[in-house]
């Protein structure tokens, strides 16, 4: 189990672009500023979809983008209480 707040990976592909405008990146990426912002803020996930443009656009790997943002989702899911289930 995870014991420390991984970032989301809007944080990480902050750090990717360094001086590169988010106008420029949204460009290249072929979506909208406003959807970039959102990511590099923490607002939305990372969809398949826009793993695969990362993916293009940085020379990375999909699942390099995927499996942080299931890492997040988890991390931050864990951190709420969750309802006694019975196992089937």
């Amino acid at each position: 189990m995870c014991m420390f707040n991984p970032p989301h990976p809007g944080e990480v592909l902050r750090d990717y672009l360094g001086d590169i405008s988010v106008a420029q990146c949204a460009r290249s990426l072929k979506i909208t500023r406003f959807r970039l912002s959102r990511l590099l803020n923490g607002h939305i996930p990372v969809t398949a979809d826009m793993a695969l443009r990362l993916s293009a656009l940085l020379e990375t790997h999909a699942e390099l983008w995927m499996d942080m943002q299931s890492e997040y989702a988890l991390w931050q899911a864990r951190q709420k209480p969750v309802p006694a289930i019975r196992p089937l």
